[in-house]
């Protein structure tokens, strides 16, 4: 495992740059929309297989105590959802990899539900009458089953979508539009005044030849005024101080949204999107219920590690970390009582890190000092050498033994057990502003180890070498390498050369 100082900012690249004026702590905070979880579409689909889950059990009272069997109520349960999960029933019609877009309405999902539980309910009845005559279910019981089973579906997963759509209102995704200046307003302007799509304008990316937007005609006063934003530098910070995750593409009069700007977007990790183009995708219409007031909208490149990749290295994450919390819960429990003897109360120090698309998050670790103050533990860049550093906190920063708390950042879904070191936000932006390539890094969820940590990149090394190994780790993923990752972490655990 790693420390949690990832380099020095003196580094041979930037020694002879004075350091800029610290920035307040809550900069970044303050423009930041409320954290959302790089998975936050699992709870929904969560929320929608325990609704199909409990729906079946009104459907039971219908049943004599005979044909009542838990294993037939288990057999439906299982086919409702395996049937649902294939016709992709769990999958929300997203703008992006963390939000639904609000139109998604239980009206739509009426007709394959009641057509699924009605060939399931059949086969059923079938089947019950196969293994036993006596229990064969009348028709009235099956009907009343049947509609006992489908009106309580219909009310649950209602409830779901009900949840879902005020959480996209209450909490809308910050998200840039791109294209010339006044179609990007009035998508803009759109977006503002029908809240219910769940997403929030934060900028516009124009050309640099046209940066004064003029207000398009019948604009409602009440829309704010956005930044516009012509330079690379100018996207990046917004990306960052607002955790942007997607890029709306307004359709010009090719269809084709400029190279450079899908280029530069995407490598700040945004999902970028066409809206206005056109409906059909390779023949395919694109479903009724998806648009934003009338406008469709088509996914241009898939965000980065989308899809079952996103999944499996999840999935390595949470097992991985619950084995390694179950296996280090001694040496957990006796790290603490160090602490806790040698230095007081307050085993757990927790501080700020930006994490996946610059979103914010607390990361936790065994306190191995105590800072003087916050502005120190937000801008101090090590304290390797400090002389208020005791013989317990210097043995656990040598050993890396304080980043064992991590492991529930991890869990949480904060982190992953591999990717770039996650950072404060006052060297984030230090950083961004020296390294063009820097802010790329957080097209990632933030690692407990990396590419650069197995190479000897920690402590007072090259930060331009660590966002260049970052970066490569980024563009090269592979379940794979994650895994060879973590074995050379390993190994190197038992060579620890702290920070």
């Amino acid at each position: 495992m790693t420390t949690e100082s990832t380099s020095t900012a003196a580094t041979r690249a930037t020694r002879a740059i004075r350091p800029p004026a610290p920035v307040p702590r809550r900069r970044l905070a303050r423009s930041a929309p409320r954290r959302l979880r790089p998975a936050a579409e699992g709870p929904f689909a969560a929320a929608l297989v325990a609704a199909d889950c409990a729906a079946v059990l009104p459907a039971a009272t219908a049943l004599t105590p005979g044909q009542r069997s838990a294993a037939l109520l288990l057999q439906l349960t299982v086919a409702v959802v395996a049937l649902h999960a294939r016709a992709g029933l769990y999958r929300p019609s997203v703008l992006g990899s963390v939000r639904a877009a609000a139109h998604a309405t239980l009206a739509d999902e009426v007709p394959a539900v009641a057509a699924r539980l009605a060939f399931l309910w059949c086969a059923a009845a079938a089947l019950l009458a196969a293994r036993s005559p006596d229990l064969a279910l009348a028709p009235g019981a099956l009907a009343a089953a049947y509609t006992l089973h489908l009106a309580s579906a219909l009310a649950l997963r209602g409830a779901v979508h009900l949840r879902r759509r005020r959480t996209a209102r209450d909490q809308p995704g910050a998200a840039l539009v791109v294209g010339a200046a006044p179609a990007a307003q009035r998508l803009a302007a759109l977006l503002h005044q029908h809240p219910e799509y769940g997403v929030r304008p934060v900028g516009l990316v124009t050309p640099a030849d046209e940066p004064d937007i003029p207000p398009p005609a019948g604009q409602a006063p009440a829309v704010p005024a956005l930044p516009v934003l012509s330079s690379p530098e100018d996207v990046g910070r917004a990306v960052i101080q607002n955790g942007v995750r997607d890029a709306l593409f307004v359709s010009g009069a090719d269809g084709a949204p400029r190279p450079d700007h899908v280029a530069l977007l995407r490598r700040h990790g945004c999902a970028t999107w066409l809206v206005g183009g056109p409906a059909r995708v390779e023949g395919r219409p694109a479903p009724m219920g998806r648009h934003l007031w009338g406008y469709s909208f088509r996914l241009l490149e898939p965000a980065p590690e989308a899809g079952g990749g996103r999944a499996a290295k999840r999935a390595l994450d949470v097992v991985g970390a619950v084995l390694l919390l179950v296996a280090a819960a001694p040496v957990l429990l006796l790290c603490a009582a160090a602490v806790r003897l040698a230095d007081g109360p307050g085993v757990l120090f927790r501080q700020e890190r930006v994490g996946e698309g610059g979103r914010l998050f607390t990361l936790l670790k065994f306190r191995t000092l105590r800072p003087a103050d916050e502005r120190e533990a937000a801008t101090r860049w090590s304290v390797a050498h400090d002389e208020r550093l005791g013989a317990v906190g210097a043995f656990l920063r040598r050993t890396s033994l304080d980043e064992l708390p991590q492991l529930w950042n991890v869990l949480r879904g904060d982190m992953s057990l591999v990717g770039p070191r996650p950072e404060r936000p006052y060297f984030v932006e230090r950083f961004s502003r020296l390294h063009p390539d820097y802010a790329a890094r957080h097209r990632m969820p933030a690692g407990l180890t990396g590419l650069a940590q197995v190479h000897g990149l920690r402590g007072d090394t090259s930060i331009e070498d660590r966002c260049r190994f970052d970066n490569h780790y980024i563009d090269h993923w592979s379940l794979r390498q994650d895994v060879r990752i973590l074995l050379r972490t390993a190994a190197a655990l038992f060579r620890p050369a702290g920070s």
